[in-house]
């Protein structure tokens, strides 16, 4: 093979890294050096930008030689029966986006075939084999004569980019080179050409590593002068690949071609990443083995995987494994197929992180973040890995660590050097702590999810638990958090098919012994069992499902109401309303809406919301705010009185008593029940009454038992009373008989 020769052969464009790979064009070029069908050469390049550019469907029609029609040259994606239709089709103005292309002698695009007027005639056909859009590039010679056109279909309606225009440009001039060479035999000009102008570094050796010839990119990115480096030893230039390089040459003796991903070395000292495909062949003169050498610096390329490696499996902030590498390296420890003696897991949330960033802002506690994760990686060994799970939560996978004690010595640790204060900022001292929960595998679990929940639900007792500790995974937290699903599941059929129950526990005054109110109390009856009340009002309350308990609640002790009014009329109804439905303006705004939308439903004449007492928790009365005082105000303009339950438990102080709109106290049983032997909670419980009635405030005494008691309630000015000293909770049946027997 002469190699050194003027080649005058259209000019080949400059292409982006972006265009194709070195591989994929490598071949192309291949294909033209070896003299390969032109049929094969455009299938290839079709199959090209296929590849390049996903979801495009790629043709090549060849111009006949009177100029007049189109024929296949390429489609090996489009169906047959469709290729056969187009084939032989004459070109003109409006013959589809190909014949009007090859008509005009410039690119047509068409977005949308079905209401294109180029494709009125022909729709049908394109539209039957589910192609939507078309853009056509015709293809051209050095004189600018039209020799076929390139073609991208696409199965939705689309407008190309600047991207794909270039593609298709570039894509139709190295179609014009394939059918230039065919058409003219002039395939030395052309590969010529082509060598020098390749973006990629292209050189030509001999079996002793003299360079027989080399483009011009091969000297810029050596950095090298032509005029003065004559030798390419892949040895020397490829050295740092250390085994890939003798893997490479070890194939090259067996094979003739290799392909791969190297290091290579500058002149200036400098590695770069490199993509090389090697093709061995002979000088048809001499038979001499030579060897093309065709690569591509991909540093950049390398590069940008390595950032998004880096994103997919690490934490930005601090560096640490992330969910996603976290999880792929606990399955890996879980599919081991070694004598694995299983793995620790901890899941570890810092306490109270969120006064931080409300207090000290989030760049502090970013910087927390950064030192907590230091602290805890200074506990740990290399075979651990340590992970940011998002927010305050960490994890640490501990491979081969089971044993309880070296568990809880480095949870000890760990727990210790958290809590140790932070200076953040140079001058802002913070005290955090962490609370850990502890799993094993395969002890507590058998799967990556399973360690996960048993890790998690031994953290939140740790939370539970005063924080700042760390608990192991029991059984006994499975069957907590089993039972705790089931009551829920359960807890949500009982609303939706009306499974609860009112019971009422009457309220006496003292002066007559007579009954005045009843308390509604709820009941709930699962699988013939009664749930105790502060068991499953606490799951409503957290699954959110009280609000519509509650209205259950108020309709049908509302309803109950309007018939008792025709039993005795004298008698009212305290309802309890938890504090979740004040936890909110909108929340408190639907509890008052619900109560005025009730008693319309129930009541063509006003409702008798005198009869109505809304009991309402002691802790209440810490929220002073305006809006939860405007909601109180609005049912008691209603005439619904309000009663503050349990009075004296909460974290309230007397003085709150003064600037709620409220009328009636409830004093908690534990104050009745212990006053026959304190004489503090005596004082307490008169100091109480005292007071109220300075502020005109109507006192009740729950829980009274006993005569004792019942006498102690009496001698403190007390006017109310409920308890079973007098009556127990009661079906709403056996109250209406109770009120007839009075």
């Amino acid at each position: 093979m002469n190699i050194k020769r003027d080649y005058s052969i259209p000019e080949l464009p400059s292409m982006t890294n972006s265009s194709v790979s070195v591989r994929r064009y490598g071949s192309i070029l291949a294909m033209l050096l070896d003299a390969s069908p032109l049929k094969d050469i455009l299938d290839s390049l079709v199959l090209l930008i296929e590849e390049e550019k996903l979801g495009t469907i790629g043709s090549i029609l060849l111009l006949s030689d009177d100029g007049q029609r189109l024929l296949t040259g390429a489609a090996p994606n489009l169906p047959d029966s469709y290729n056969e239709a187009i084939h032989g089709i004459e070109i003109g103005e409006g013959v589809g986006s190909c014949g009007t292309a090859a008509f005009r002698g410039e690119r047509v695009i068409v977005e949308d075939i079905s209401s294109h007027p180029y494709w009125e005639p022909f729709k049908a056909l394109p539209l039957a084999a589910g192609l939507q859009a078309c853009w056509s590039e015709p293809i051209k010679n050095n004189e600018n004569r039209v020799l076929g056109t390139f073609a991208m279909y696409y199965d939705t309606e689309k407008s190309p980019t600047e991207m794909d225009l270039v593609l298709i440009r570039e894509a139709a001039r190295l179609a014009s080179l394939a059918i230039e060479r065919s058409r003219a035999l002039q395939f030395q000009r052309l590969t010529a050409n082509i060598f020098n102008h390749l973006p990629m570094a292209m050189v030509i050796t001999n079996q002793l590593g003299s360079i027989l010839d080399a483009n011009p990119t091969f000297y810029q990115m050596l950095n090298a002068c032509p005029d003065k480096y004559h030798h390419f030893e892949p040895e020397i230039f490829f050295k740092s690949s250390g085994h890939k390089l003798n893997s490479m040459l070890a194939q090259l003796k067996l094979k003739e071609s290799w392909q791969g991903e190297l290091l290579g070395c500058r002149l200036d000292g400098e590695h770069f990443h490199l993509d090389l495909t090697v093709s061995v062949f002979k000088d048809p003169a001499s038979d001499e083995r030579l060897y093309s050498w065709l690569f591509s610096d991909i540093s950049e390329r390398k590069k940008a995987s390595e950032i998004i490696d880096f994103q997919a499996n690490y934490d930005s902030l601090t560096h640490l494994a992330n969910r996603n590498h976290l999880f792929k390296a606990m399955n890996a420890e879980i599919e081991s197929d070694r004598l694995n003696p299983g793995f620790g897991f901890m899941l570890m949330d810092l306490d109270n992180f969120k006064q931080v960033n409300d207090t000290l802002g989030h760049d502090k506690g970013d910087q927390l973040l950064q030192a907590v994760c230091k602290r805890i990686q200074a506990c740990i060994k290399e075979s651990a890995l340590l992970a940011r799970l998002g927010g305050d939560e960490f994890a640490l996978l501990l491979p081969d660590m089971v044993k309880e004690c070296e568990l809880q010595l480095l949870a000890n640790e760990i727990n210790e050097a958290v809590s140790v204060p932070y200076i953040l900022g140079g001058d802002k001292q913070v005290l955090t702590s962490i609370s850990i929960g502890i799993a094993r595998f395969p002890e507590d679990a058998m799967s990556l999810e399973q360690v996960l929940n048993c890790a998690d639900q031994a953290m939140y007792i740790s939370k539970d638990e005063g924080r700042n500790c760390f608990h192991f995974f029991t059984e006994q937290m499975q069957q907590n958090a089993e039972y705790t699903a089931k009551m829920h599941t359960s807890l949500k059929l009982a609303l939706e098919s009306n499974a609860f129950e009112l019971y009422f526990q009457p309220i006496l005054c003292l002066d007559t012994h007579q009954i005045v109110r009843a308390e509604v109390l709820l009941r709930w009856q699962d699988e013939g069992q009664f749930i105790p009340t502060d068991e499953f009002i606490a799951l409503a309350e957290s699954s959110g499902l009280i609000v519509d308990i509650g209205h259950w609640v108020r309709q049908e002790a509302m309803s109950f109401l309007i018939e008792l009014q025709n039993i005795a009329p004298d008698i009212g109804l305290s309802i309890n309303v938890s504090m979740y439905e004040f936890w909110s303006h909108s929340l408190q705004d639907n509890l008052v809406n619900s109560i005025q939308h009730i008693a319309k439903e129930l009541s063509c004449d006003a409702f008798p919301f005198e009869m109505v007492t809304i009991e309402i928790t002691e802790s209440l009365l810490m929220k002073q705010h305006t809006h939860l005082i405007d909601s109180l105000n609005k049912l008691r303009e209603m005439g619904i009185k309000i009663a503050v339950d349990d009075f004296g438990t909460g974290y309230s102080s007397l003085s709150y008593l003064s600037h709620f709109p409220i009328d009636q106290i409830k004093i908690d049983k534990s104050f009745i029940q212990d006053s026959g032997i304190s004489k503090k909670q005596q004082a307490l419980v008169e100091a109480i009454t005292t007071l109220s009635h300075a502020l005109e405030l109507h006192v009740i005494a729950e829980g009274v038992e006993t005569k004792e008691e019942l006498q102690f309630v009496k001698n403190a000015g007390i006017e109310a009373v409920q308890g079973y000293y007098f009556y127990r909770p009661m079906t709403k049946s056996s109250l209406i008989e109770l009120l007839n027997k009075r």
